[in-house]
């Protein structure tokens, strides 16, 4: 296997794994992780269909705008939800850099053998994302150090209801987007 290959795959798994955690989360008795987890299921299920290498899989010129849509749609609701909380704001960010690149993918110049060859997109608009997905990065990563845990404090329940898991995805969502960024 080529690095190149290999490590698209890698990102495929990273992202569809995530992506099936956040589905179990949509059970969970939590409301606060119910409330995220189908927008970031859906992003890492996106991120995993964007992620396949070009030499297995080309998708049809008709798909990038089609991811376009979606995500977009995706952007349009974390902006109408992000009335009620500072997260969504984040997935619209996400949902925003998915539209950009499927943008980029649309009409780069390799964009006819399924993913462009870099030296595409905006400079600017990938450098801001590339920040701000590496800043979140390093932010979430901080965040998942231990603390020392309450004496007597609830524990969750199930697989769904462990909020450091969620934490754990989202960083993991973070760095494939770093990663996916990179590569454009």
């Amino acid at each position: 296997m080529h690095g190149p290959t290999a490590s698209g795959w890698l990102l495929v798994a990273l992202c569809a794994a995530t992506g099936a955690y956040c589905l179990l989360r949509l059970r969970s008795g939590v409301e606060e992780q119910r409330r995220t987890a189908g927008d970031e299921a859906l992003m890492g299920f996106g991120m995993a269909a964007m992620a396949v290498p070009a030499a297995v899989y080309s998708p049809p010129q008709w798909a990038w705008p089609v991811y376009a849509a979606v995500f977009g749609a995706a952007a349009l609701r974390a902006l109408w939800v992000a009335r009620t909380g500072r997260h969504h704001l984040h997935h619209l960010v996400g949902a925003a850099a998915m539209v950009y690149m499927a943008w980029v993918m649309a009409i780069s110049p390799g964009a006819a053998d399924g993913h462009a060859h870099g030296g595409s997109g905006l400079p600017a608009v990938t450098g801001a994302l590339l920040l701000y997905f590496a800043g979140y990065v390093l932010l979430s990563g901080a965040r998942l150090i231990p603390v020392p845990a309450a004496a007597g404090g609830p524990r969750p329940a199930g697989w769904g209801d462990r909020p450091e898991l969620a934490q754990a995805c989202r960083l993991s969502m973070g760095i494939a987007m770093v990663a996916m960024l990179l590569a454009l």
